[in-house]
């Protein structure tokens, strides 16, 4: 029997982000300066 993980199973997300010590997915709810910390980050992506 093969097992598998199924904690976070269909969950759908584009990407997450680490913000004064948050992981989360979406900025919608985020404050100006939260977006704006974002925004001044440098970015990383796979295959750089």
């Amino acid at each position: 029997m093969e097992e598998r993980c199924t904690i976070g199973k269909d969950v759908k997300f584009e990407r997450i982000r680490r913000i004064t010590g948050y992981l989360v997915g979406t900025m919608d709810k985020w404050n100006d300066a939260k977006k704006a910390e974002e925004r001044d980050r440098v970015k990383h992506g796979l295959g750089q």
